[in-house]
């Protein structure tokens, strides 16, 4: 009795161990997550970023050497400063000028001394051309009575007509060049007067100082041969502001000019602030063997929440806005079976094509940056993404060009069954499905649930790359 009791309990032992072996083999049930097709507006974007700039800046220098005296007031009646408002020709700050002042007072002088001389010499003038036509009378006389007269005074009558008329020429050459000493006189009192006025610095236009870069007693170095400091910076109107964004030259042909875009910046970031593109600059610049065009956005900005040099974190060019259209999440475009048991028996063969060119991608794109960047893994794709209809699945997230087909997968009885679809533009989270298949509301595979693992990797993420299986 004892050895059979014993063997009884190793019986039930052994069938325990068998039943949660088996039971726990099998292992825990896997839940599936989908997303239906769904019908609506497809916006198909190009991101950048960007900065805010004013839409027309002035940069006031100066063209005198000297020492900041004093600031001017403002419109508001406050000294100048950051944010004051100006307008045309209000008065901003003054150079001392008592250098300059005693320089305008010098070419006075001299002017004044020239238009004397001037005059003096127009006195000389009319007395030579008196004396002049008296010689001439006298000559003519004397050229009358020629045989009645010796000819020591015929001789003295000639000599007197020709010195006088040697003076007169003289005199017109003395009062030319005091004509000419008056005029150097006047350019330079012209030039004085000009350099006391460069002592005050006015404002040429009518806006708002976003940069002061001068203090009182401080010298600033300007004049002919160096290059005038910058004193002021004034932004003409700041109700009208512009952002600067760099794109890409692989999108710079999809940019054009009264193109919608939108951007937020950190200041706002519950706000999207809207524009048009304005202009694209031919003045590319390249960073890091990337080439990028600066392109002019025009916003309005009448509530003068936006200031410059802010930051556009997101500046989206809407390249397309697609109005009803069927689409299909990007991450049904992704997911796969994990094996091919689970796939229809007349799709395997797809299937596995499909594994092996998603493994043989990902080998090339791993080693592609290993090489330090991704040419070499683009260099291994086909021309044509379309070799099978669920071999372009790993391509059809739209960011590839020429590769317009996918595959996606619905549930078929306890199988998985692909469906092949023609996709059109992408805005990264949904993609425009050009074909009939699937139907509207059709629900399909997009990612699954493991109940044995941690909350925070139970689910596949669909609009995150899956860590097994290659998804």
């Amino acid at each position: 009795m004892k050895s059979l009791l014993i063997l009884l309990l190793v019986l039930a032992l052994g069938g325990a161990s068998t039943g949660y072996y088996l039971v726990h083999r099998s292992g825990p049930a896997v839940t599936y997550r989908t997303l239906p097709v769904k019908r609506g507006e497809l916006l198909t974007t190009i991101d950048s970023s960007g900065t805010v700039e004013p839409e027309e800046v002035v940069d006031i220098g100066a063209q005198v050497v000297g020492i900041i005296s004093s600031f001017a007031k403002d419109a508001d009646g406050k000294s100048v400063d950051y944010r004051s408002r100006v307008e045309e020709g209000m008065v901003l700050a003054n150079i001392d000028d008592t250098l300059f002042r005693a320089d305008e007072k010098s070419a006075k002088a001299l002017l004044d001394q020239a238009v004397a001389t001037q005059e003096l010499d127009q006195a000389n003038l009319g007395v030579l051309q008196a004396k002049l036509d008296e010689a001439d009378e006298d000559w003519q006389r004397a050229s009358a009575n020629a045989s009645a007269l010796p000819a020591n005074d015929l001789a003295m009558y000639k000599s007197n007509y020709l010195q006088a008329k040697a003076n007169l020429n003289v005199g017109n050459k003395t009062l030319k060049l005091a004509k000419a000493g008056v005029d150097l006189a006047q350019a330079a009192y012209d030039k004085a007067v000009k350099n006391l006025d460069y002592c005050t610095i006015k404002s040429p236009v009518k806006g708002v100082i976003i940069d002061r870069r001068v203090n009182i007693g401080q010298t600033v170095v300007g004049g002919s041969g160096l290059s005038a400091p910058s004193l002021f910076l004034v932004a003409k109107d700041l109700m009208r502001i512009q952002v600067w964004a760099a794109v890409n030259e692989a999108d710079i042909s999809s940019i054009r000019v009264g193109q919608p875009v939108s951007f937020i910046v950190d200041a706002f970031p519950e706000r999207t602030f809207v524009g048009t593109v304005g202009k694209v600059r031919y003045n590319a610049t390249m960073s890091q063997n990337v080439v990028t065009y600066t392109v002019e956005i025009n916003t309005d900005n009448s509530d003068g929440a936006l200031i410059p040099y802010l930051t556009a974190k997101v500046v989206s060019f809407e390249v397309a806005r697609h109005a009803s259209v069927l689409q299909v999440p990007n991450s049904a475009l992704r997911w796969l079976p994990a094996s091919a048991e689970e796939v229809v028996p007349g799709s395997r063969r797809a299937y596995a094509a499909m594994v092996a060119r998603r493994e043989a991608s990902s080998s090339a794109s791993a080693m592609g940056g290993q090489m330090g960047g991704g040419h070499a893994a683009a260099a291994t794709r086909p021309a044509n993404g379309a070799d099978h209809p669920a071999i372009a699945a790993d391509l059809a997230d739209g960011d590839v060009p020429g590769h317009d087909r996918g595959t996606v997968w619905v549930r078929k009885d306890s199988l998985f069954s692909p469906i092949s679809v023609k996709l059109g533009k992408t805005d990264g989270t949904y993609t425009e499905l050009l074909g009939e298949e699937p139907k509207e509301g059709e629900e399909l595979l997009v990612g699954e649930e493991h109940p044995d693992q941690n909350a925070g990797e139970g689910t596949n993420n669909p609009f995150s790359p899956a860590k097994h299986r290659g998804r």
